[in-house]
């Protein structure tokens, strides 16, 4: 596992549900809300807990599975336009999160590279008046092969930023997002403000590479500035 005290990297990877904006409880509830009515009971809480970090194309094959039948046709744009009237009414970005990156973001490249699909990614990072600290460098598993935990997505962010991938910092809050870090090569923190059990989420993100774990954005401050 690499130290935390290596060399500065020259750019972060930001996650963004569960990092950035504190989307993933909307986005669970949501899907919970559609699953039940077609059949398939199940909370936002079990969610949240089995399903955090995954990519649409991944979470809709388990939805499929569970159901034992493919998901109705409209079921994607039924769930976008649900997660898109929550978002523009209560979405928030993670508290503190704005400091962290007026401070890091003049002195670091930094991008953004998620698992959700670009539309919801993007209008995450516009309602939360995020977008700015980013745009255009904002990557989604739907520009790559294979979604976390496969580290495609990364290793494409990094070579549309110029970036070698032992030189890249990835900041995470998904057991997937860490192993597909750690998969590209690159030195990854976790971060669990927003997690239901935040010693149970600390441990799964150390055990799977992540190099320290931070609990809200000031200590996540703190490991970036301790990560060069």
């Amino acid at each position: 596992m690499p130290e935390l005290s290596s060399r500065r990297p020259q750019l972060i990877i930001w996650d963004c549900d569960g990092v950035l904006i504190d989307s993933e409880s909307i986005v669970a509830r949501v899907h919970a809300r559609a699953l039940n009515r077609i059949g398939l009971h199940i909370s936002a809480k079990k969610i949240l807990q089995k399903f955090a970090g995954a990519s649409d194309k991944d979470l809709y094959a388990s939805f499929e599975r569970a159901l034992g039948r493919p998901l109705p046709n409209d079921y994607h744009a039924t769930v976008q336009e649900g997660i898109a009237q929550l978002y523009r009414s209560i979405l928030e970005p993670t508290v503190g999160i704005r400091d962290v990156l007026g401070i890091v973001g003049s002195r670091i490249k930094i991008c953004v590279a998620s698992n959700s699909s670009p539309e919801k990614l993007r209008l995450g990072l516009a309602v939360t008046d995020l977008d700015r600290w980013f745009l255009p460098h904002v990557f989604s598993a739907a520009q790559v092969a294979k979604g976390k935990p496969a580290p495609d997505l990364f290793l494409f962010a990094a070579n549309e930023l110029g970036v070698a991938a032992p030189d890249c910092l990835v900041v995470e809050d998904s057991v997937n997002g860490v192993r597909a870090g750690v998969r590209a090569g690159m030195k990854v923190v976790g971060f669990s403000m927003h997690s239901q059990d935040r010693d149970d989420q600390t441990r799964r993100l150390l055990a799977e590479g992540a190099v320290a774990v931070a609990h809200d954005p000031v200590e996540l401050l703190d490991l970036i500035d301790r990560s060069g």
